[in-house]
């Protein structure tokens, strides 16, 4: 009887420790209201690992996703609880009515529309291919005829592939994984991989993905939480009004700045603004129109002024004719501001250095004409904040064999004088050996090189891709875009202070409405632009150690908890199984068939999501684990203990008896100290396998040591090299526990 109270004790303990986070978290959690969504709880479901939306982020479950819904819930006062079941889980478990609404950067599609009721887009996709990024070869679809490409199953890459296929005479391999899919291009088995931009420009930015993008965006739907058709309407309504709440305080910019950086989209413009105006439809309008936005007066009534405004004659798409009227997004977003702030303005085409020169001498209060914001110009001019911020890219006629720097050595190139691309010839030339022709319009910088007078040329990525998007330049783009400068709006040093600010003031508001993407999506398809960083091995082991060390200690400490609870229960039942008590041998016999005889996988379920299920209380992963981990080791250490015991010889316990020593004390005293020298080896093997069989706790989001080798997989997507690490700090670990082993063996069995 003391040992069977000694077991139930043991038992309650183990349980007690989930037990008491779930009674933790339920008391904090506020009561449900009868209205609306205020104090109830709802539950998202969500993809696995889909960086950067969702995936594992220092030691928990992050992303826009998953960021994003949480800062909703506390917006609007409700609680989430996140089921991560993969894509096609998270879609089967709403419409079975197991979740209230995933989310998992699901595509707003007319297909997924007669199932889910979406909400407000909170994210603007796109559709890119990419290459490997020495790949010189494709540049286009044409290059992929009879080749294989591919794509994750499930996203609009894939179903885009798939329709391209069709046309160019490709194949599409699905995986289940995006890392896996860029693996299989960097690897050579796919000539290309097709994929959301934000997931593409996620992977090439963190510098481990060794691809380029070859080809513009492809216009692709935007993401939306869904909830089941006809279902859970005022979840929807309170999410969308939520995430207007969240974009109004900048709390949406800053996790959309936290995970794609200088990739991320302002907040206010995602859906054409409808992110941060509810149900309110945005038109981007026609070029040379004043946007029509809810949120943007355009009325204001013109009490300060009118203001000469200087500005070039031709830098498309910033400013140029279109049916005798300056359009661009210079034009457009100057009115725009202007009938916004309350003040009038008198654009003039001067051309970029006669405009210069007439705001120098007065003549024009301001300038705008996609002007760089340089040091050198903040001598003589004051600038407004950034509006635009650009890059440079190298193109070369169509028919041209010129495919980098390189191949400019003795050759001439054009640039526009007054841009960055010119600014950045300047300096290239002098270390690849070209010379520079200036221009003062864009149109004769282009037909410099179409005629082959110039070998390439230089310009800002938004201006080369217009023009060459429009059917007039007859260049393509052989270079990605280099580091640009910010353009901004520019008046006489210390001259107009009050312009400046109303310009900053609108700019803001433009912004912060949407009107300034509005403006944008005239012109423009935003291009994601990926960054480079050292892809050593070293400096991906000095970004994954921290993530990984983090897992190895928890691995550890599972190992050691499961263990120890092993142990005990080990020797109890083991001991158990020699009783002369019918049953309790029955019972350590049962206990023993039963974890000896189900997997470890089944049993971890079982704890993880049976036992809650049953009792009510949740169990977190750490106790679900150590649980599971500790009564299947002390099922088999049971049969350890059992056979070491029954090796020592019975003499030995007769002898201890006759000596007027109990059972218990001769146990204790003469035969356990034999049986461990017997049971050392099979118990320290025991041990080893505890501490591999960790692992497959990362099913139950147990943070791990494998399961951060995949989460860092998820984000640097270099799994060959990831692996090689955690398979070397298992090796480490294993390899001393072995070494501990052997000494305590040749220590106690001298």
């Amino acid at each position: 009887m003391p040992l069977l109270a000694s077991l139930t004790t043991l038992l309650i303990l183990l349980f007690t420790v989930g037990g008491a986070v779930g009674i933790a978290n339920a008391a904090t959690k506020p009561a449900a209201a009868d209205d609306g969504v205020k104090g109830k709880t709802f539950t998202i479901a969500t993809d696995t690992t889909w960086a950067p939306f969702e995936f594992q982020r220092d030691g928990e479950l992050r992303g826009i996703d998953i960021d994003l819904i949480k800062a909703v819930a506390e917006d609007q006062g409700f609680d989430v609880k996140v089921d991560v079941l993969g894509f096609d889980g998270a879609l089967a478990a709403v419409t079975a009515g197991q979740a209230d609404a995933v989310m998992a950067g699901m595509s707003i599609t007319k297909e997924r529309q007669k199932t889910f009721d979406f909400s407000n887009p909170y994210f603007d996709s796109g559709i890119q291919m990419a290459v490997g990024k020495n790949d010189a070869a494709i540049k286009g679809y044409e290059d992929l005829k009879d080749k294989t490409v591919s794509a994750k199953t499930g996203t609009e890459g894939y179903t885009f592939a798939e329709n391209l296929g069709k046309q160019y005479g490709f194949t599409v391999t699905g995986f289940q994984d995006a890392a896996d899919a860029y693996n299989d291009v960097t690897t050579g088995n796919s000539a290309a991989v097709f994929d959301d931009y934000p997931i593409l420009a996620y992977g090439i930015a963190t510098g481990n993905v060794d691809l380029k993008t070859v080809t513009p965006q492809e216009k692709a739907s935007s993401y939306g939480m869904g909830v089941k058709k006809g279902a859970n309407e005022a979840l929807r309504k309170a999410f969308n009004e939520g995430l207007k709440n969240l974009i109004a305080d900048g709390t949406y910019q800053k996790i959309l700045d936290d995970y794609l950086g200088e990739n991320a989209p302002k907040a206010a413009a995602i859906g054409e603004g409808k992110a941060a105006l509810g149900n309110d439809k945005l038109d981007p309008g026609k070029p040379g129109e004043l946007p029509k936005n809810p949120g943007f007066a355009t009325d204001t009534a013109q009490t300060h002024g009118e203001f000469t405004i200087a500005t070039d004659t031709t830098f498309a798409p910033f400013i140029y004719q279109l049916d005798g009227k300056n359009v661009g997004i210079d034009m457009d977003l100057m009115r725009a501001i202007a009938a916004n702030q309350g003040f009038k303005v008198d654009i003039k085409p001067l051309g970029f250095d006669a405009a210069l020169a007439a705001v120098s001498a007065g003549q024009a209060d301001g300038v705008i004409a996609g002007m760089s914001i340089t040091d050198e110009r903040k001598l003589a001019f004051d600038f407004s904040n950034p509006y635009f911020q650009s890059g440079v890219q190298m193109a070369v006629a169509k028919d041209s064999d010129i495919t980098s720097y390189k191949d400019l050595k003795d050759k001439k190139v054009a640039v526009k004088t007054g841009t960055v691309g010119y600014d950045f010839a300047k300096e290239l030339g002098k270390k690849i050996g070209f010379k520079v022709n200036a221009f003062q319009d864009s149109a004769d910088m282009y037909n410099d090189v179409a005629t082959g007078n110039s070998a390439a040329t230089f310009e800002d990525a938004p201006v080369l891709q217009f023009g060459i998007s429009s059917g007039n330049v007859p260049l393509k783009i052989v270079t990605d875009p280099e580091p640009g400068a910010d353009y901004g709006f520019a008046v006489l040093k210390g001259k107009n202070a009050e312009l400046l600010k109303m310009f900053n003031d609108g700019l803001q508001n433009a912004k912060d409405t949407g009107v300034y993407q509005q403006i944008v999506d005239r012109y423009l398809a935003i291009d994601d632009e990926g960054a480079t960083s050292d892809n050593s091995f070293l400096a991906l082991l000095k970004t994954s150690i921290g993530p990984l060390s983090q897992g190895l200690l928890l691995t550890l400490l599972a190992t050691a908890l499961s263990i120890l609870f092993a142990m005990v229960l080990g020797i109890l039942f083991g001991i158990l199984k020699l009783s002369t008590n019918p049953f309790l041998r029955f019972l350590a016999s049962a206990y023993v068939n039963i974890f000896r005889g189900t997997p470890v996988l089944v049993q971890a379920f079982f704890f993880y999501f049976g036992v809650p299920a049953v009792t009510g209380q949740p169990l977190d992963a750490l106790t679900a684990g150590v649980i599971t981990l500790s009564l299947n080791a002390g099922a088999y250490i049971t049969e350890i203990v059992r056979g070491g015991v029954q090796s020592v010889d019975p003499g030995q316990m007769e002898a201890s008896r006759s000596l007027g020593l109990g059972w218990g004390a001769s146990m204790r005293r003469v035969v356990m100290p034999q049986a461990f020298k017997i049971m050392t080896p099979n118990l320290i093997n025991q041990f080893i396998i505890t501490l591999k069989d960790t692992s497959l706790l990362s099913v139950l989001g147990f943070a791990e040591l494998t399961y951060q080798g995949r989460i860092v997989i998820a984000s640097t997507f270099r799994s060959f090299e990831i692996w090689i690490i955690v398979g070397a700090m298992y090796f480490i670990v294993i390899w001393l526990l072995t070494v501990l082993s052997n000494w305590v063996d040749r220590k106690f069995n001298k």
